[in-house]
């Protein structure tokens, strides 16, 4: 009996099938046949795979689904891979994941990934089928390659093999992922990254190298990503959950997180999964053609980039498809296409779906996502404790580093009027209630006098930005005058001793070239670029606030988390607690699954924090969107009160994540990379910085007068001369912020 019905799922795109299908099928057989896949045997008696479960799975007819228009040698290559990663799942799974064996995993790992070897070197002897069978795709394919793009093959490649281990771990330890935890994790564990890059080979369009990591590209491939592996999760579950015990699956996931039944888990599922793909729609019809058009790309590497995205289509389009055909999956009552489909491809196109996939969830997401409410009347949000197991510590310098930090605020200008600008941003009772330097004494609570004066100046001048650019820039809505600002805020931060900056025109760039200057000066290069890259990635992130409030659009709930950790400055703040410790431990071991992970789990919490105490200030006084209560109200169609209890309960999940690192991920972590004791030192230093930062925002929040009701009251009160009303809203709160005007009262936007 089928744990759930299957949801009806949203599709925008036809499947179209390849004509060389067949050519592939029989290319693939004998190609397993000849690496040994159909003899491997199975610990449990019989082999992992006969020739008949690889015919009834059917990777060609997915292949040729996923890459209708590639010819017959491409297709062949791409069905083979495909052959070679489901091998590797279910290879994997019998030998390890049945029998818990973690050290004997790692050590099959280790032994498949030096067969991906750089140009001129000469692999080992095969050992299994497995590594014969990545041997030889290994020297099919990357001849054909650019250098980028064979690096890029071997990280995610290297993720999905290395990330299983992940799985493996939380099966011996009976633990079921948070789900932010889960959707970070799936992209590595899943493969479809992987399958992007596949995506490449068969479209022979490789992503131009200067975009390859600009947000356009990124959220294309994790959309693609996230939507892939939800599909997948929702067509798998019988098998994976019910039948083989794994416990990596969406389904699951929410099912443990908000404590639903099965059925209601996978209808949530759905949501997301469709939410995920109207992101990448917009993505790929918006930004980035806007990308290519700002960065002059050449018209190939336009048509490149173009070809890449249309792949990405096509596999969405095709990999549905396959799940409901294939005897791999769940699916009863998935009417399928008939053999040879045809008909309108391009973006936004619709024609010949099965009967389970329709356009109605997408056109329901749309309208709810773009229906909010303009300056609600919310009260406060009353909010229970959150849970906060670490110690607060404070610097004895608090004191002097609150009157440093005014007397820099006035120095450059941030409690003036800004000619063409209007009125200032703050003044001096709203830099009071900010209080930004008590929140610098907490998470910097070890910073001597000086560094507290530098760190708390960032803080500032984070706070000052993310409130400037929606009263300069968010009621009219003027999107390009913005991004001329973050072009020039980049100038202020020369990375070579040749580059000179402008005369500063505000107090943004004038508090950015005096920050720049001191920071940046004692760091070696490649700390400059990476704390550039922080700080760029945040005032990025203000366009993105206002490209959405000027939509009225609240965000989707994956996108909105992951920027939000921009928009706070997370990567920033953390940044200055590292800067003393950068020469002292490879970089490479803060790119590591535990370290990103610890961070992001702990950035999250201070994230929410911030949407829990600010919720009545954005909101009912701001107009504004990005606040996960407000995202949680709009994605699940619930009260306030109960997004509410949602966002609490994630706070504690992402602090619960945190301590489970710390307890049983971390020192292996440290034996992995077999650093010394100062390296050892810095790491567990950063972890304990980490708690810092964690319990001084949570302190900050509780204790400063910003988000009280009756300092919003008063701060927001009807001002006679004025028909807006706009004041500070904090590091990570900003947004194009519509004060209580006569029309905004009345509903309508100023313009």
């Amino acid at each position: 009996m089928n744990a759930f019905t299957l949801p009806g799922f949203y599709l925008s795109h036809p499947a179209r099938i390849n004509p060389h299908v067949e050519r592939a099928r029989r290319h693939t057989l004998e190609w397993a046949k000849r690496m040994g896949i159909l003899d491997a045997p199975a610990p449990r008696g019989g082999l992992v795979w006969n020739e008949h479960d690889l015919t009834v799975m059917d990777y060609a007819l997915l292949c040729a689904y996923t890459h209708p228009d590639c010819d017959g040698p491409a297709l062949d290559l791409i069905t083979d891979w495909y052959v070679w990663v489901f091998f590797f799942d279910d290879h994997f799974l019998e030998l390890f994941k049945y029998t818990g064996d973690l050290a004997g995993g790692q050590a099959y790992v280790e032994g498949l990934e030096r067969f991906m070897t750089a140009e001129g070197e000469q692999p080992p002897e095969p050992a299994n089928p497995a590594e014969a069978a990545l041997r030889d795709l290994w020297q099919r394919t990357v001849p054909h390659r650019s250098d980028d793009w064979r690096r890029r093959f071997i990280r995610s490649t290297h993720n999905l093999m290395v990330e299983s281990m992940w799985e493996l771990d939380n099966i011996n330890r009976d633990r079921v992922a948070n789900p932010i935890e889960y959707i970070q994790m799936r992209r590595r564990v899943g493969g479809a990254p992987w399958s992007a890059n596949l995506v490449e080979v068969a479209a022979d369009a490789e992503i131009p190298t200067e975009i390859a990591d600009s947000r356009p590209v990124t959220v294309l491939i994790d959309t693609f990503a996230d939507a892939v592996h939800l599909r997948n999760d929702l067509f798998s579950y019988q098998r994976e959950v019910r039948e083989e015990g794994e416990n990596s699956n969406a389904v699951l996931v929410f099912e443990r997180f908000f404590d639903c039944s099965t059925q209601e888990a996978a209808d949530l599922v759905n949501e997301l999964l469709t939410s995920r793909m109207l992101q990448f729609e917009d993505t790929a019809l918006v930004e980035t053609p806007a990308l290519l058009a700002e960065r002059g790309l050449p018209p190939d590497r336009q048509a490149a980039v173009a070809a890449f995205a249309k792949g990405l289509q096509d596999w969405q389009a095709g990999g549905h498809e396959w799940h409901a055909r294939s005897s791999r999956y769940m699916n009863d009552g998935a009417t399928a296409h008939s053999g040879g489909l045809s008909g309108p491809t391009g973006l936004g196109t619709s024609a010949g779906r099965p009967a389970f996939a329709s356009l109605e969830p997408g056109l329901r997401r749309r309208s709810r996502q773009h229906s909010q409410p303009l300056l609600p009347q919310t009260g406060p949000l009353e909010c229970e404790p959150l849970y906060m197991p670490f110690l607060l510590r404070r610097s004895p310098h608090l004191d002097d580093a609150r009157s440093n930090s005014l007397e820099w605020a006035r120095e450059t200008g941030m409690l003036e009027e800004v000619p063409g600008l209007g009125a200032a941003v703050w003044d001096e009772k709203n830099f009071a209630a900010n209080d930004v330097a008590y929140c610098g004494s907490m998470i910097h609570a070890d910073a001597d006098r000086e560094q507290l004066h530098l760190s708390s100046a960032w803080l500032v001048w984070g706070t000052y930005g993310d409130d400037a650019y929606p009263r300069w820039f968010g009621a009219t809505r003027s999107l390009e005058p913005a991004k001329l600002q973050n072009e020039r805020l980049r100038l202020f931060m020369p990375l070579g001793p040749g580059e000179e900056p402008p005369e500063p025109a505000n107090p943004l760039e004038r508090g950015l070239a005096d920050l720049w200057q001191r920071t940046a000066g004692p760091m070696n290069p490649d700390a400059r670029r990476r704390f550039r890259t922080a700080v760029v990635e945040m005032t990025d992130s203000w366009l993105w606030e206002l490209h959405n409030q000027a939509q009225n659009r609240v965000p989707d709930p994956v996108d909105y988390i992951e920027m939000r950790r921009r928009t706070f400055g997370s990567d920033m703040t953390i940044a200055l607690s590292r800067l003393a410790h950068d020469e002292e431990i490879p970089e490479g071991i803060f790119q590591t699954r535990t370290l990103r992970e610890l961070e992001t789990a702990a950035q999250d919490y201070a994230c929410f924090v911030n949407d829990l105490h600010s919720y009545q200030k954005e909101i009912e006084f701001e107009g504004e969107v990005h606040n996960l209560v407000v995202v949680t109200e709009n994605f699940l169609d619930v009260a306030r009160d109960t997004a509410r209890d949602i966002v609490v309960d994630l706070t504690r999940a992402r602090v619960e994540q945190f301590e489970h690192i710390l307890a049983a991920e971390l020192s292996d972590l440290l034996d992995d990379w077999d650093l010394d004791d100062r390296a050892r030192a810095v790491i567990t230093g950063h972890a304990e910085r980490l708690k810092d930062w964690m319990s001084g925002i949570l302190e900050w929040h509780r204790a400063c007068g910003r988000y009280k009701d009756d300092y919003l009251r008063r701060k927001h009160a009807p001002d006679p001369r004025q028909g807006f009303s706009w004041g500070p809203t904090g590091l990570g709160t900003s947004a194009a912020r519509l004060g209580r005007s006569p029309l905004a009262a009345a509903g309508g936007a100023p313009s």
